[in-house]
């Protein structure tokens, strides 16, 4: 990997980078590679406030510049194969759980990790967000460390989500109810599984007594082509450049992702007010990781 000795070195060089700088840089270094027309992958959250996350969308619309954001879950190998059985979801339940790390460890958990469930949840719906309800509490951290968040959607759909970084063991599992079954995802492991009204069933003799799971319900194993979600992120971004494919998770996914976890942020703070001003609602201390990369 060659490094170069400053910023304006590394965009003249090519033309398509991944920004991973720490997310307060996003913007600065997004926008000067995006007004000399270069496509990016930012990773997540896509910038620290909305308006910044706007800005840098209208500089990529007037300079023809592509914008992906960096939503790794969206090619987990449980959620592609998913995708094609959901169907108008009414309920989600997700839980993203993890020992404590320091890295991360200097913002809100809702902007370190639950973001990655918010984005999921987003696209499954695919309704806009009506509601927001959230509590959030301090563990070790002067942030929030545990925060669990009820999403209502104009559809009628409602999800919950659940994010700690102060747990004993990890866990990455989202449940997804819908008219026609019930699926559970393992993102960990990258495993599925959708349980689905069986068509032949007669619905009147469910009423005469109980019956075995398997006599009205039939399992189907999910199941998609491996690879691992990174890699297929970054072929994904190259692929749009190049004009293949659309980009998976555009800009404006990433925007929309930023706005409800501000709003979850928001939300904490006012039932905890001692918190406000530290979580990074207005952007302060909004944390990122890495380094800027040749893409």
């Amino acid at each position: 990997m060659k490094a170069f000795e400053s910023l304006d070195a590394l965009i003249e060089s090519c033309d398509a980078l991944t920004i991973a700088v720490p997310t307060p840089a996003h913007y600065e270094v997004a926008k000067a590679a995006l007004e000399r027309g270069r496509h990016l992958l930012i990773e997540k959250p896509l910038a620290t406030t909305l308006a910044e996350a706007d800005e840098l969308l209208d500089i990529a619309t007037r300079t023809g510049s592509l914008v992906q954001t960096g939503h790794v879950e969206r090619f987990n190998r449980a959620v592609r194969a998913a995708l094609p059985y959901v169907e108008a979801p009414r309920f989600i339940d997700s839980d993203r759980l993890a020992p404590f790390n320091p890295r991360g460890s200097d913002v809100a958990v809702v902007l370190d990790l639950m973001i990655h469930d918010i984005d999921l949840v987003l696209t499954l719906v695919g309704s806009h967000v009506a509601d927001v309800a959230a509590v959030g509490v301090p563990v070790l951290t002067p942030f929030v460390d545990i925060a669990n968040a009820r999403v209502a959607f104009a559809s009628g759909a409602v999800a919950n989500i659940t994010s700690s970084r102060v747990s004993r063991e990890r866990m990455r599992k989202v449940r997804i109810f819908q008219q026609s079954g019930y699926i559970s995802l393992d993102l960990a492991s990258g495993d599925g599984e959708f349980y689905r009204l069986r068509g032949d069933v007669d619905l009147a003799a469910l009423a005469k007594g109980p019956l075995a799971l398997e006599a009205f319900v039939e399992r189907i194993p999910l199941d998609a082509t491996e690879g691992e979600p990174l890699r297929l992120e970054f072929e994904s971004f190259v692929s749009a450049v190049r004009g293949e494919q659309p980009v998976v998770v555009s800009g404006a996914d990433g925007r929309e992702a930023l706005a409800v976890a501000l709003r979850i942020v928001r939300e904490i703070e006012r039932t905890l007010p001692s918190l406000a001003g530290v979580t990074g609602a207005s952007g302060a201390g909004v944390k990122g990781a890495g380094s800027v990369a040749r893409a």
